[in-house]
């Protein structure tokens, strides 16, 4: 469960990367010029986006590397770095696999209470 963990966060953060490429750049280009943000919509807190865009993919690579040494760890932070994808950008086409990778690695590496090693987290 441990490695499975460690690839689901792993594979998350990289896809997460990408979109949070995308909002920050969508939060930077919004507010400089507002006619782009009069065309396609403005956010109602671009501070959030970047900040998000940032902390998310970073939440989940790392909740991935630890998933293997504190698997409890690692489960937290990949779930937080899915929150943080839902709350800053919904649930759509661009977000649903780095939210549900990075949820389903942060379950099975929670939920990993009987390691393949010897030193459980409960």
């Amino acid at each position: 469960m441990r490695n499975a963990a460690m690839v689901l966060g792993l594979i998350a953060g990289l896809m997460g990367i990408f979109v949070g490429l995308f909002g920050y750049g969508y939060a930077e280009i919004s507010e400089r010029h507002q006619e782009v943000g009069e065309i396609f919509g403005l956010l109602e807190n671009p501070g959030f986006i970047r900040f998000a865009s940032f902390i998310a993919p970073l939440l989940a690579i790392a909740g991935g590397a630890m998933a293997k040494a504190r698997a409890l760890w690692g489960g937290i932070l990949m779930l937080l770095g899915a929150l943080c994808f839902y709350t800053a950008f919904g649930f759509n086409v661009g977000t649903m696999f780095p939210i549900g990778f990075a949820g389903l690695g942060g379950l099975l590496a929670i939920s990993a209470g009987k390691p393949d090693e010897p030193k459980a987290h409960f």
